[in-house]
Protein backbone atom coordinates (compact mmCIF):
# COMPACT_ATOMS: atom_id res chain seq x y z
CA UNK A 1 0.00 0.00 0.00
CA UNK A 2 2.92 2.13 0.66
CA UNK A 3 3.94 2.51 -3.19
CA UNK A 4 0.30 3.74 -4.14
CA UNK A 5 -0.50 7.14 -4.96
CA UNK A 6 -3.38 8.49 -2.73
CA UNK A 7 -5.85 8.17 -5.86
CA UNK A 8 -4.80 4.53 -5.82
CA UNK A 9 -4.95 4.03 -2.41
CA UNK A 10 -8.68 5.04 -2.87
CA UNK A 11 -9.26 2.65 -6.04
CA UNK A 12 -8.31 -0.19 -4.05
CA UNK A 13 -10.66 0.79 -1.31
CA UNK A 14 -13.46 0.33 -3.70
CA UNK A 15 -12.00 -2.54 -4.99
CA UNK A 16 -11.63 -4.27 -1.13
CA UNK A 17 -15.54 -3.23 -0.74
CA UNK A 18 -16.18 -4.88 -4.37
CA UNK A 19 -14.28 -8.06 -2.99
CA UNK A 20 -16.41 -8.34 0.46
CA UNK A 21 -19.91 -8.04 -1.50
CA UNK A 22 -18.91 -10.53 -3.54
CA UNK A 23 -17.41 -12.86 -1.07
CA UNK A 24 -20.53 -12.13 0.74
CA UNK A 25 -22.87 -13.00 -1.80
CA UNK A 26 -21.59 -17.33 -1.40
CA UNK A 27 -23.86 -17.15 1.84
CA UNK A 28 -27.02 -15.96 0.33
CA UNK A 29 -28.10 -19.47 -0.63
CA UNK A 30 -27.92 -20.71 2.58
CA UNK A 31 -29.17 -17.23 4.88
CA UNK A 32 -33.46 -17.35 4.97
CA UNK A 33 -34.23 -13.98 4.05
CA UNK A 34 -35.82 -13.88 7.01
CA UNK A 35 -33.00 -14.18 9.04
CA UNK A 36 -31.38 -11.27 7.20
CA UNK A 37 -33.23 -9.82 4.34
CA UNK A 38 -30.71 -7.57 3.87
CA UNK A 39 -27.78 -9.62 2.45
CA UNK A 40 -30.33 -10.82 -0.39
CA UNK A 41 -30.19 -7.81 -2.20
CA UNK A 42 -26.76 -8.56 -2.37
CA UNK A 43 -27.47 -11.63 -5.59
CA UNK A 44 -29.26 -8.99 -7.23
CA UNK A 45 -25.83 -7.39 -7.43
CA UNK A 46 -23.24 -9.95 -8.56
CA UNK A 47 -23.58 -9.49 -12.28
CA UNK A 48 -22.59 -6.03 -11.59
CA UNK A 49 -19.36 -6.84 -9.07
CA UNK A 50 -17.76 -9.20 -11.36
CA UNK A 51 -17.68 -6.97 -14.39
CA UNK A 52 -16.69 -4.32 -11.52
CA UNK A 53 -13.75 -6.92 -11.13
CA UNK A 54 -12.71 -7.05 -14.61
CA UNK A 55 -12.70 -3.44 -14.67
CA UNK A 56 -10.35 -3.49 -11.54
CA UNK A 57 -7.77 -6.17 -13.36
CA UNK A 58 -7.50 -3.91 -15.98
CA UNK A 59 -6.83 -0.84 -13.96
CA UNK A 60 -3.92 -1.82 -12.15
CA UNK A 61 -2.56 -3.61 -15.28
CA UNK A 62 -2.53 -0.58 -16.80
CA UNK A 63 -0.86 1.50 -13.69
CA UNK A 64 1.59 -1.03 -14.08
CA UNK A 65 0.87 -4.42 -13.07
CA UNK A 66 0.44 -3.70 -9.42
CA UNK A 67 -0.36 -6.90 -7.22
CA UNK A 68 -3.41 -5.74 -6.06
CA UNK A 69 -4.44 -6.82 -8.97
CA UNK A 70 -4.66 -10.49 -7.95
CA UNK A 71 -7.57 -9.53 -4.89
CA UNK A 72 -10.15 -8.88 -8.06
CA UNK A 73 -8.17 -12.43 -10.19
CA UNK A 74 -8.90 -14.33 -6.77
CA UNK A 75 -12.59 -13.17 -7.58
CA UNK A 76 -12.87 -14.16 -10.60
CA UNK A 77 -11.61 -17.70 -9.99
CA UNK A 78 -13.70 -18.26 -7.12
CA UNK A 79 -16.93 -17.60 -9.53
CA UNK A 80 -15.74 -19.85 -12.43
CA UNK A 81 -14.72 -22.57 -9.60
CA UNK A 82 -17.77 -22.47 -7.66
CA UNK A 83 -20.32 -21.10 -10.89
CA UNK A 84 -21.36 -18.19 -10.30
CA UNK A 85 -19.63 -16.21 -13.08
CA UNK A 86 -23.09 -15.29 -15.05
CA UNK A 87 -21.85 -15.81 -18.87
CA UNK A 88 -21.94 -18.92 -20.33
CA UNK A 89 -19.68 -19.91 -23.13
CA UNK A 90 -20.48 -23.21 -24.35
CA UNK A 91 -23.75 -23.29 -26.45
CA UNK A 92 -25.09 -26.89 -26.45
CA UNK A 93 -27.16 -28.41 -28.97
CA UNK A 94 -27.95 -32.28 -29.78
CA UNK A 95 -30.43 -33.89 -31.08
CA UNK A 96 -32.61 -36.85 -30.25
CA UNK A 97 -35.71 -38.79 -31.04
CA UNK A 98 -37.73 -38.25 -27.55
CA UNK A 99 -37.48 -34.95 -26.89
CA UNK A 100 -39.93 -32.37 -25.35
CA UNK A 101 -39.87 -28.44 -25.95
CA UNK A 102 -41.05 -26.39 -23.55
CA UNK A 103 -41.18 -22.29 -23.30
CA UNK A 104 -41.79 -19.92 -20.39
CA UNK A 105 -42.54 -16.72 -20.64
CA UNK A 106 -43.98 -13.48 -18.49
CA UNK A 107 -46.45 -11.45 -21.05
CA UNK A 108 -47.20 -9.06 -18.60
CA UNK A 109 -50.51 -9.10 -19.38
CA UNK A 110 -50.27 -8.58 -23.25
CA UNK A 111 -49.20 -5.25 -23.07
CA UNK A 112 -53.23 -4.49 -21.62
CA UNK A 113 -51.98 -0.91 -20.22
CA UNK A 114 -49.56 0.12 -23.09
CA UNK A 115 -46.34 0.19 -20.63
CA UNK A 116 -44.59 -0.52 -24.45
CA UNK A 117 -44.96 2.37 -27.07
CA UNK A 118 -45.80 -0.57 -30.18
CA UNK A 119 -48.86 -1.48 -31.36
CA UNK A 120 -50.42 -5.27 -32.03
CA UNK A 121 -47.98 -6.41 -28.68
CA UNK A 122 -50.08 -9.15 -28.49
CA UNK A 123 -50.45 -10.68 -32.29
CA UNK A 124 -46.81 -10.49 -32.53
CA UNK A 125 -46.67 -12.84 -29.31
CA UNK A 126 -49.07 -14.58 -30.15
CA UNK A 127 -47.32 -14.90 -33.58
CA UNK A 128 -44.37 -15.34 -31.95
CA UNK A 129 -45.05 -18.45 -29.97
CA UNK A 130 -46.50 -19.86 -33.28
CA UNK A 131 -43.49 -19.86 -35.06
CA UNK A 132 -41.66 -21.44 -31.85
CA UNK A 133 -43.96 -23.83 -31.58
CA UNK A 134 -43.16 -25.52 -27.87
CA UNK A 135 -44.71 -28.56 -27.12
CA UNK A 136 -45.66 -27.09 -23.48
CA UNK A 137 -45.89 -23.44 -23.62
CA UNK A 138 -45.59 -21.67 -19.78
CA UNK A 139 -47.01 -18.30 -19.43
CA UNK A 140 -46.98 -15.78 -16.56
CA UNK A 141 -49.28 -12.36 -16.17
CA UNK A 142 -51.29 -14.01 -18.42
CA UNK A 143 -54.50 -12.42 -19.09
CA UNK A 144 -58.20 -13.53 -20.97
CA UNK A 145 -58.58 -10.02 -22.20
CA UNK A 146 -56.23 -9.55 -24.84
CA UNK A 147 -58.75 -12.18 -26.78
CA UNK A 148 -54.92 -14.32 -27.88
CA UNK A 149 -55.50 -17.81 -29.45
CA UNK A 150 -52.62 -20.65 -28.87
CA UNK A 151 -53.74 -23.71 -30.88
CA UNK A 152 -53.29 -26.51 -27.93
CA UNK A 153 -55.67 -29.07 -27.27
CA UNK A 154 -54.98 -29.16 -23.68
CA UNK A 155 -55.07 -26.15 -21.42
CA UNK A 156 -54.96 -24.77 -17.45
CA UNK A 157 -55.25 -21.75 -16.61
CA UNK A 158 -56.18 -20.03 -12.90
CA UNK A 159 -56.57 -16.56 -12.78
CA UNK A 160 -56.99 -14.27 -9.76
CA UNK A 161 -58.04 -10.49 -9.03
CA UNK A 162 -61.25 -8.47 -9.78
CA UNK A 163 -60.95 -5.47 -11.60
CA UNK A 164 -57.91 -6.69 -13.63
CA UNK A 165 -58.10 -10.68 -14.19
CA UNK A 166 -54.91 -12.24 -14.73
CA UNK A 167 -52.71 -15.21 -13.27
CA UNK A 168 -50.79 -18.03 -14.96
CA UNK A 169 -51.83 -20.35 -18.07
CA UNK A 170 -49.78 -23.68 -19.14
CA UNK A 171 -50.76 -24.82 -22.63
CA UNK A 172 -49.75 -28.23 -24.17
CA UNK A 173 -49.68 -30.79 -26.85
CA UNK A 174 -49.94 -33.85 -24.36
CA UNK A 175 -52.96 -35.14 -22.59
CA UNK A 176 -53.35 -33.26 -19.31
CA UNK A 177 -54.44 -35.95 -17.05
CA UNK A 178 -54.33 -33.89 -13.75
CA UNK A 179 -53.94 -29.73 -12.59
CA UNK A 180 -53.84 -27.62 -9.61
CA UNK A 181 -53.03 -24.52 -8.04
CA UNK A 182 -50.54 -23.65 -5.27
CA UNK A 183 -51.91 -20.69 -3.60
CA UNK A 184 -49.88 -17.89 -1.83
CA UNK A 185 -51.61 -16.18 0.87
CA UNK A 186 -51.82 -12.34 0.52
CA UNK A 187 -50.20 -12.66 -3.23
CA UNK A 188 -51.52 -11.86 -6.72
CA UNK A 189 -49.03 -14.57 -7.34
CA UNK A 190 -48.86 -18.36 -7.29
CA UNK A 191 -48.05 -21.55 -8.66
CA UNK A 192 -49.85 -23.52 -10.98
CA UNK A 193 -49.38 -27.30 -12.40
CA UNK A 194 -50.43 -30.13 -14.85
CA UNK A 195 -49.40 -33.67 -14.50
CA UNK A 196 -49.20 -34.51 -18.37
CA UNK A 197 -49.09 -38.29 -19.90
CA UNK A 198 -46.00 -38.80 -22.50
CA UNK A 199 -46.55 -42.37 -23.70
CA UNK A 200 -45.92 -44.53 -20.76
CA UNK A 201 -44.50 -41.28 -18.63
CA UNK A 202 -46.05 -38.67 -15.84
CA UNK A 203 -44.26 -35.58 -15.87
CA UNK A 204 -45.09 -33.15 -14.04
CA UNK A 205 -44.82 -29.08 -15.05
CA UNK A 206 -44.57 -26.19 -12.52
CA UNK A 207 -45.52 -22.56 -13.46
CA UNK A 208 -44.54 -20.51 -10.16
CA UNK A 209 -44.49 -16.64 -10.12
CA UNK A 210 -42.52 -15.66 -7.17
CA UNK A 211 -43.65 -11.69 -5.14
CA UNK A 212 -42.62 -9.10 -7.95
CA UNK A 213 -39.58 -7.05 -6.44
CA UNK A 214 -41.19 -4.77 -8.89
CA UNK A 215 -38.55 -3.67 -10.49
CA UNK A 216 -39.22 -1.83 -13.73
CA UNK A 217 -36.67 -0.58 -16.30
CA UNK A 218 -36.90 2.88 -15.57
CA UNK A 219 -36.20 2.39 -12.20
CA UNK A 220 -33.41 4.68 -11.12
CA UNK A 221 -31.97 2.01 -8.24
CA UNK A 222 -29.58 4.13 -7.13
CA UNK A 223 -30.96 7.30 -6.33
CA UNK A 224 -30.37 8.89 -2.84
CA UNK A 225 -33.60 10.14 -1.57
CA UNK A 226 -35.48 6.32 -3.04
CA UNK A 227 -32.69 4.52 -1.62
CA UNK A 228 -34.20 3.92 1.82
CA UNK A 229 -37.70 2.85 0.13
CA UNK A 230 -36.40 0.95 -2.88
CA UNK A 231 -34.42 -1.42 0.40
CA UNK A 232 -37.37 -1.56 2.03
CA UNK A 233 -39.41 -2.55 -0.79
CA UNK A 234 -36.83 -5.45 -1.75
CA UNK A 235 -36.43 -6.76 1.50
CA UNK A 236 -40.02 -6.84 2.32
CA UNK A 237 -40.54 -8.86 -1.10
CA UNK A 238 -37.20 -11.38 -0.28
CA UNK A 239 -38.92 -12.14 3.03
CA UNK A 240 -42.76 -12.84 1.18
CA UNK A 241 -41.05 -15.14 -1.31
CA UNK A 242 -39.23 -17.33 1.38
CA UNK A 243 -42.64 -17.78 2.70
CA UNK A 244 -44.13 -18.87 -1.20
CA UNK A 245 -40.90 -20.79 -1.51
CA UNK A 246 -41.17 -22.94 1.25
CA UNK A 247 -45.14 -23.60 0.81
CA UNK A 248 -44.51 -24.43 -3.13
CA UNK A 249 -42.04 -27.07 -2.22
CA UNK A 250 -43.79 -28.86 0.11
CA UNK A 251 -46.54 -29.27 -2.38
CA UNK A 252 -43.81 -30.70 -4.27
CA UNK A 253 -41.64 -32.71 -2.48
CA UNK A 254 -45.38 -34.82 -2.53
CA UNK A 255 -45.17 -35.67 -6.26
CA UNK A 256 -42.44 -38.81 -6.80
CA UNK A 257 -42.34 -38.79 -10.44
CA UNK A 258 -40.39 -36.24 -13.24
CA UNK A 259 -40.72 -32.91 -12.36
CA UNK A 260 -40.00 -29.55 -14.90
CA UNK A 261 -40.30 -26.37 -12.64
CA UNK A 262 -40.68 -23.22 -15.27
CA UNK A 263 -41.42 -19.71 -14.35
CA UNK A 264 -40.33 -15.97 -12.99
CA UNK A 265 -38.58 -16.42 -9.59
CA UNK A 266 -38.67 -12.45 -9.86
CA UNK A 267 -34.73 -13.39 -8.17
CA UNK A 268 -31.41 -14.12 -9.64
CA UNK A 269 -29.39 -17.64 -9.73
CA UNK A 270 -27.58 -16.24 -6.59
CA UNK A 271 -30.60 -15.75 -4.44
CA UNK A 272 -31.72 -18.66 -1.55
CA UNK A 273 -35.18 -19.21 -3.59
CA UNK A 274 -33.49 -20.32 -6.30
CA UNK A 275 -30.97 -22.26 -4.58
CA UNK A 276 -33.97 -23.69 -2.75
CA UNK A 277 -36.27 -24.63 -5.82
CA UNK A 278 -33.32 -25.86 -8.38
CA UNK A 279 -31.74 -28.31 -5.16
CA UNK A 280 -30.43 -31.03 -7.15
CA UNK A 281 -32.55 -30.07 -10.71
CA UNK A 282 -30.28 -29.09 -13.70
CA UNK A 283 -30.98 -25.14 -15.32
CA UNK A 284 -31.49 -25.20 -18.91
CA UNK A 285 -29.52 -22.34 -19.29
CA UNK A 286 -26.54 -23.16 -17.09
CA UNK A 287 -26.07 -26.70 -19.21
CA UNK A 288 -26.79 -25.48 -22.61
CA UNK A 289 -27.18 -21.93 -22.51
CA UNK A 290 -24.45 -19.19 -23.87
CA UNK A 291 -24.18 -15.50 -22.93
CA UNK A 292 -25.67 -13.62 -20.26
CA UNK A 293 -29.10 -15.50 -20.13
CA UNK A 294 -30.90 -12.17 -19.38
CA UNK A 295 -34.44 -12.27 -19.04
CA UNK A 296 -35.62 -9.08 -17.53
CA UNK A 297 -35.30 -6.41 -19.72
CA UNK A 298 -33.62 -3.55 -16.53
CA UNK A 299 -32.10 -1.71 -19.18
CA UNK A 300 -27.92 -2.97 -20.41
CA UNK A 301 -28.46 -5.23 -16.93
CA UNK A 302 -27.87 -8.79 -17.48
CA UNK A 303 -30.57 -9.87 -14.98
CA UNK A 304 -31.40 -13.66 -15.15
CA UNK A 305 -34.79 -14.07 -13.00
CA UNK A 306 -36.90 -16.89 -15.31
CA UNK A 307 -35.99 -20.52 -15.38
CA UNK A 308 -36.66 -23.82 -16.39
CA UNK A 309 -34.98 -26.49 -13.84
CA UNK A 310 -35.61 -30.65 -14.67
CA UNK A 311 -35.27 -33.39 -12.93
CA UNK A 312 -31.62 -34.57 -13.38
CA UNK A 313 -33.00 -37.68 -14.98
CA UNK A 314 -33.77 -35.67 -17.91
CA UNK A 315 -31.28 -34.34 -20.78
CA UNK A 316 -31.00 -31.07 -21.68
CA UNK A 317 -30.77 -31.06 -25.43
CA UNK A 318 -30.80 -27.40 -26.06
CA UNK A 319 -31.69 -23.67 -24.43
CA UNK A 320 -32.67 -20.10 -25.96
CA UNK A 321 -32.62 -16.96 -25.14
CA UNK A 322 -34.90 -14.82 -27.34
CA UNK A 323 -34.62 -11.13 -27.64
CA UNK A 324 -37.92 -9.66 -28.68
CA UNK A 325 -39.47 -7.06 -26.78
CA UNK A 326 -43.05 -7.92 -26.39
CA UNK A 327 -42.95 -7.52 -22.38
CA UNK A 328 -40.38 -6.47 -19.89
CA UNK A 329 -39.47 -10.32 -19.58
CA UNK A 330 -38.19 -11.94 -22.60
CA UNK A 331 -38.82 -15.62 -23.56
CA UNK A 332 -37.29 -18.47 -22.68
CA UNK A 333 -36.89 -22.53 -24.23
CA UNK A 334 -35.73 -25.38 -24.12
CA UNK A 335 -35.72 -28.73 -25.53
CA UNK A 336 -35.64 -31.85 -22.77
CA UNK A 337 -34.27 -35.36 -23.80
CA UNK A 338 -36.47 -37.62 -22.72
Amino acid sequence: MKDLSLFNKIVFFFNNVCALLFIASFAIPYIAPKTFPLISIISLLVPFLLSAHLVFILYWILVGFKKQVFLSVFCILLSIIFSAFPYEFNKKVISSNDELSLMTYNVHLFNKYNWINKDNIATNIMDFIHKNDPDILVLQEYSPSAKVHFNYPYKAVVLKGEKINFGQAIYSKHKIISKGSVDFENSSNNAIYVDILRKKDTIRIYNIHLESLRLGKNQELLMEEESEKIIKRLTKAFVKQQGQVEKFLLHKAQFKGKTIICGDLNNTAYSWAYHQIKNQMNDTFIEAGTGFGKTFDLRKYPLRIDFILVDKSLEVNEHQNFTESYSDHFPVMARIGL
